[in-house]
């Protein structure tokens, strides 16, 4: 059997690994193409390298640009790939797709025009919210796909609740936790980013922010950066800096950058791992660190309306803080400071990986 894996973004280099190497242990021989959309080394190679990937068979160097700009350059890529693998006679029993991203638009759509199976990766996640590109981009590759693995019972609801169900669909659980529980001790052991930074366990708040519907709103950013000022000046504020968020940092509220505020360039998987694992209380707008951040245990604000991770909510590690303005988010922040939530499981027990390849090979 062969596969083709479609990937282009940070945390789809996080799902791919354990997935990866679940493939390779059944048998299946999987070609992995690189669209570029995380182009930077720090948001892309990095995590081939630490993961294990090895360098992909294809980069197509898509690069950044609007919505339609970076999908058509992916598409064009894609399907001359596909084109390729096919007269080759590679041509993929399975094309497996990871997220929400523009790269998992484009490959659905590369794949369905040229009738190649589509398998999608973490299917059936929705924040009702359809000014998100993300939430737009859910909601057609599931359309289009002919096998959804979804992390969760909830996500399972909500396809069925959108006419979705039988045998196209299987809850694997999320391959997050897997990834999590493979690489949690190597992070342990080969990270040195609390040392380099002079980091205390439980004492910073872990900052990630690079949702348009933030870094592209001027009265959400203000909000958001007068904010991490405030919560700077009574504890540590460790942020390593998305590209997208980066031009919003030349200057900040009042009398310039607190001191309480380091900035850094983004990391790996291995120092995330552990700077998440580490902190106090995760501020963030991303959908895979709100996650993350549950399965630390270690409470979490989200700077968005909406998550598509409801899970988290209902359990009480995270907390939803919408940036209408600075006084909310620190609010929000100070309350999860030593807060806990419930225990519960609802994401799988680290074997997702296993099923996925299991279920590749069934069908």
């Amino acid at each position: 059997m062969k596969v083709l894996t479609v990937v282009g973004a940070r945390p789809q280099f996080i799902k791919a690994g354990p997935v990866s190497l679940a493939l390779r242990a059944a048998g299946i021989v999987e070609s992995v193409v690189h669209t570029g959309q995380h182009y930077d080394a720090a948001m892309s190679q990095v995590f081939f390298d630490e993961l294990g990937l090895g360098a992909p068979d294809r980069n197509l160097e898509a690069g950044s640009g609007t919505h339609a700009e970076q999908t058509a350059r992916m598409l064009v890529g894609l399907e001359r790939t596909m084109l390729e693998y096919t007269m080759l006679e590679h041509q993929p029993d399975w094309v497996l797709l990871y997220g929400d991203t523009n790269s998992t638009l484009a490959g659905a759509l590369a794949a369905s025009k040229l009738c190649l199976p589509i398998a999608h990766v973490e299917a059936g996640l929705r924040s009702f919210d359809r000014r998100m590109p993300e939430e737009i981009n859910r909601v057609l590759v599931d359309t289009l796909s002919a096998r959804l693995f979804a992390p969760s019972a909830a996500a399972v609801r909500n396809l069925a609740a959108e006419g979705v169900s039988g045998a196209r669909v299987e809850e694997v659980g999320d391959v997050m936790v897997d990834a999590l529980l493979f690489y949690r001790e190597r992070a342990k052991a080969r990270s040195r980013i609390l040392e380099s930074l002079a980091l205390v366990p439980g004492s910073y708040v872990l900052v990630t922010l690079h949702r348009a519907e933030n870094t592209d709103d001027p009265e959400r950013l203000a909000n958001l950066l007068s904010g991490v000022a405030r919560i700077a000046e009574n504890h540590v504020v460790v942020w390593p800096v998305h590209p997208r968020a980066r031009k919003a940092l030349q200057t900040w509220p009042g009398a310039g950058q607190p001191a309480g505020l380091r900035l850094m360039e983004p990391v790996g998987y291995l120092d995330m791992t552990l700077l998440t694992a580490s902190a106090a209380v995760v501020l963030t707008d991303s959908g895979g660190l709100q996650k993350e951040a549950f399965l630390h245990r270690v409470p979490c604000v989200t700077a968005r309306d909406s998550t598509e991770w409801v899970e988290t909510v209902e359990l009480g590690w995270n907390r939803l803080a919408p940036p209408r303005s600075a006084a909310r988010v620190v609010e929000a922040v100070e309350a999860a400071w030593g807060s806990t939530g419930e225990i519960g499981q609802p994401y799988g027990d680290g074997a997702a990986a296993r099923r996925i390849a299991e279920s590749l090979l069934r069908y």
